[in-house]
């Protein structure tokens, strides 16, 4: 999927700035998940963005392997739980809530999310954005593309952490003071499951910025490193076909895993209910 795609495929209404009644979160594999839909999570982050109270709020985009894994991750579990916003990301994950009867409207992507961000963007109030995350020079190239595609967004700070940086205090104080520096509106966090929701969550009262996006591999999207998958698949829920397809070594066997795993938890929610 080309960046031209994301941009079309993403936007939305640019008055969304309202401030409404949040629902009520439903309770699904032992998380609390909002009822969004994209447009309703828009509004919220740019609500965040406005006001700039408190700590920095961030959003993680639970999947069918996050669902699984939150079962035996304290860590993450409590990453979940302090999260400002917590949006279905995988179309499994979705039905299942139908099929609980605890609906969740629609499947919010952290892929999906960002650009829909960037599109609601005004040239009067330009968003400030850090990617942190992808390998080396990564961020920077969609950063050109980024530019390309929404001219009301500015990159203002690409970083690649090294290796293990998450175990590392001075390491992890350089990237706060390089985020603090670049003064962004939000923070584009591509470091994968679970290291990004582990790390946003110990330093989310250090990270100098109102809101914090946990999105996997979206700026490797971004970037053209890796191809998304075609709309209409992303449609019948089979994304994850896609990027089994592209990259079968690293994810065949975590696919396996949970295609296993994630019926069981179905299973028992439907028996607890």
């Amino acid at each position: 999927m080309s960046v031209a795609d994301l941009a079309e495929d993403q936007a939305v209404p640019t008055d969304l700035c309202t401030k409404s009644e949040s629902p009520k979160r439903v309770s699904l594999f032992g998380v609390a998940m909002d009822p969004l839909r994209m447009t309703e999570a828009i509004a919220r982050i740019q609500g965040w963005i406005s006001h700039r109270e408190g700590r920095c709020q961030y959003v993680v985009t639970p999947n069918v392997q996050h669902s699984v894994m939150l079962q035996q991750h304290e860590g993450l579990k409590a990453a979940y739980s302090e999260a400002g916003l917590v949006l279905a990301d995988g179309q499994p994950v979705v039905m299942a809530s139908r099929l609980l009867g605890r609906p969740l409207p629609e499947r919010v992507a952290g892929s999906d999310l960002l650009p829909a961000l960037m599109a609601s963007a005004q040239p009067n109030a330009p968003l400030r954005l850090f990617l942190l995350g992808a390998a080396p020079g990564v961020a920077a190239r969609a950063a050109v593309q980024i530019a390309s595609r929404w001219p009301a967004v500015q990159v203002v700070g690409t970083y690649s952490p090294p290796l293990g940086f998450e175990h590392q205090p001075e390491e992890n104080q350089r990237i706060l003071a390089r985020i603090k520096a670049a003064k962004p509106d939000v923070v584009a966090v591509g470091l994968g499951a679970p290291k990004q929701e582990l790390w946003v969550h110990r330093h989310c009262h250090e990270i100098a910025a109102p809101v914090a996006l946990c999105i996997g591999a979206t700026i490797d999207f971004l970037a053209g490193e890796k191809p998304r998958a075609p709309r209409w698949m992303r449609g019948l829920g089979l994304e994850w076909l896609h990027r089994c397809a592209s990259e079968p070594r690293r994810l065949l066997k975590r696919y396996a895993h949970d295609a296993v795993a994630f019926p069981q938890l179905v299973w028992r929610e439907w028996r607890a209910a």
